[in-house]
């Protein structure tokens, strides 16, 4: 067998696994009824960065200083230091101003994360649909890095045992805070009302609301959470007719609002099919019941034995006819 033929035969045995009718394409997985997130209004962000802060001192991550000497927090990306980060972006030119656009884990219903990671040291919780880590099953081979269409999990390079470093809504094990009735630390902080916190489902409705407002209409923005008796009042804005996460990827339970076109604030535009539903269908479907693989090691171990025999037959002939294989100048 050559190697044109090996690989037809590898080939083969793979279209016969993926057309076996034993794995099933699956689709998004669905957000759980109780899932909890949070809203982003591009339009009310100030960029005071208040919310950097507050992520900083609860989690107990240093500032990020450009020099020993500043005592002041000039992180410009998300970081193993920095779990949730303000930037600013100037629309294209012919639109007036800037806006703000606030990053950090978007804690995906259909998390790529959780989907790659081999140890399942990254969860989804099936009531709050949060998306933890868990440090003491991380055994540090970084696919949940690659997989995030959000670049959102960050490592530790700098440590010796590094661990990867995320968002994840304030709640992890020793801080707890919305297992506590407490609010995530940037959506209590936010002067504005920018970010709020709230089940999914109610955020959603809050941000299709507020692109029915007719713009520069009055209207009381909620301060902190979904549910909060305290607002603000403010203009409305023109929004763009699009709740960033609410199908991008299979959804996100951290949706957004911008008065500019997400694409131009820096989100990645994304299918509505998750990465995870796609990368999961290929490899069961490829792997389903181990026909490819089985194939493919019999096609090497085939290829193995007739180069061995090959080798032995050549020897043999070598000792029975010494000559064997010398031109006739030689042999005379």
């Amino acid at each position: 067998m050559d190697r044109r033929n090996f690989l037809k035969l590898a080939s083969a045995g793979a279209v016969i696994a993926t057309s076996s009718g034993t794995a099933q394409a699956r689709g998004n997985l669905e957000v759980p009824d109780e899932a909890v997130g949070m809203l982003f209004d591009a339009t009310r962000c100030i960029g005071c960065r208040a919310c950097v802060v507050a992520c900083k001192d609860i989690n107990g991550m240093p500032p990020e200083k450009a020099t020993a000497e500043e005592p002041w927090d000039l992180a410009m990306d998300l970081s193993a230091d920095t779990l949730n980060i303000i930037k600013a972006y100037e629309p294209p030119q012919g639109d007036d101003g800037f806006e703000f656009i606030k990053r950090n884990c978007m804690h995906c219903v259909d998390a790529g994360c959780v989907s790659v990671c081999p140890v399942t040291a990254m969860k989804k919780d099936p009531k709050t649909g949060i998306v933890s880590h868990d440090p003491d099953a991380c055994i540090g081979c970084r696919y949940c890095v690659a997989a995030c269409p959000y670049n959102i999990p960050k490592y530790e390079y700098d440590e010796a045992m590094g661990q990867i470093q995320k968002c994840q809504l304030c709640n992890q094990k020793g801080v707890e805070r919305i297992d506590n009735g407490e609010l995530p630390g940037c959506a209590e902080v936010c002067p504005t009302g920018a970010n709020i916190y709230g089940k999914r489902s109610e955020l959603l409705e809050e941000a299709k609301r507020r692109m029915a407002l007719k713009p520069g209409d009055k209207y009381v923005y909620k301060l902190g959470s979904i549910d909060s008796p305290y607002g603000q009042e403010g203009v409305v804005p023109t929004y763009q007719d699009h709740v960033y996460g609410e199908k991008e990827g299979g959804g996100t339970q951290v949706l957004m609002l911008a008065g500019n076109r997400f694409e131009d604030l820096g989100m990645p535009d994304i299918p509505e099919l998750s990465y995870a539903a796609v990368s999961e269908t290929v490899q069961h479907s490829i792997y389903s019941n181990f026909l490819a693989p089985a194939t493919v090691l019999g096609g090497l171990l085939y290829m193995a034995r007739r180069n061995i025999k090959a080798s032995q037959d050549e020897e043999q002939d070598q000792k029975q006819d010494p000559n064997q294989g010398k031109s006739g100048e030689d042999q005379s």
